[in-house]
């Protein structure tokens, strides 16, 4: 992202939740606060139908975005009812989970940097959400801190398991960096768990899905966010659990697909090559 900018792919995955509200039926992810928060001007070219995110030839992007969050609350889901408390955001966006009602008790930090941080909570006054005591924001820039200060700083209790969120940032990151939050989540108390994205090289790539990447990935470049990281599912599963995670589950298109869109009469599917792993100290 540019130097004291709001990230523009947070705003985008943003559009692309709202827009699922309104052109999927039934919706996979619901999101009662996704069109609000994207700003009245916004929400009114999604109805209109004139937003891309909208539109036909955006549905597998959309599928996979809305995917990803619904089964990262699925796992919070289950988390919770095992006993864990604390869900950590990273690069929480225009993320609604913490705004759309009380969550039995769990506190969330929402982990950003802190240009995008300021633009949300700038948002979230604009339209009217109050910010619930249940949520702590914990303004990061990692170029001059860890996100282990940031956590301390915002009370993160490092003795108590937590399930991390960390959607649509891997592959801005070089490996190094992915494989060192990685680490430190693994580090983590017993039963603390993570679900990140991810993307494959693009070799793994074919015909109009090569296609597709390529324009999505130079129009994130020209956005000033290049993509910097890519995995071999296999190999990442494998790194994954060398770090001291003692469960792993990759789920590809394939698999999402079988899970949450089986039987749709509107043909929405996830129809990329991105990855969801699921890990779990």
């Amino acid at each position: 992202m540019q130097e004291n900018q709001p990230s523009r792919t947070a705003q985008g995955a943003a559009l692309h939740r709202a827009a699922h509200q309104l052109v999927d039926r039934p919706p996979v992810f619901a999101d009662p606060l996704a069109l609000l928060i994207v700003g009245e001007d916004a929400a009114t070219e999604l109805r209109a139908g004139r937003d891309t995110h909208a539109m036909t030839e955006s549905m597998g992007l959309r599928a996979f975005i809305a995917t990803r969050s619904r089964f990262t609350e699925d796992c919070l889901r289950e988390a919770m009812a095992r006993g864990v408390h604390q869900y950590v955001l990273l690069g929480a966006g225009l993320d609604t989970f913490a705004y759309r009602a009380p969550h039995d008790g769990l506190h969330v930090f929402e982990v950003d940097h802190p240009a995008t941080q300021a633009w949300k909570r700038q948002r979230l006054s604009e339209v009217a959400i109050a910010a619930p005591d249940w949520v702590t924001y914990a303004p990061v820039d990692f170029e001059r801190e860890t996100l282990r200060d940031g956590l301390a700083r915002a009370h993160f209790d490092f003795r108590a398991p937590a399930v991390f969120a960390w959607l649509g940032v891997t592959p801005y990151l070089t490996r190094d960096a992915v494989m060192a939050t990685l680490d430190f989540v693994a580090s983590l108390a017993k039963g603390s768990e993570i679900v990140f994205d991810y993307a494959e090289p693009l070799h793994r790539y074919d015909g109009a899905q090569r296609e597709h990447f390529e324009a999505m990935a130079a129009r994130v470049a020209a956005s000033g966010e290049p993509f910097r990281s890519f995995f071999e599912p296999h190999t990442l599963v494998r790194d994954v659990k060398a770090l001291g995670f003692s469960f792993a589950e990759d789920l590809d298109a394939e698999a999402l697909n079988a899970r949450y869109f089986r039987g749709r009469a509107d043909g929405l599917a996830l129809r990329g090559r991105g990855h969801l792993l699921h890990a779990r100290v």
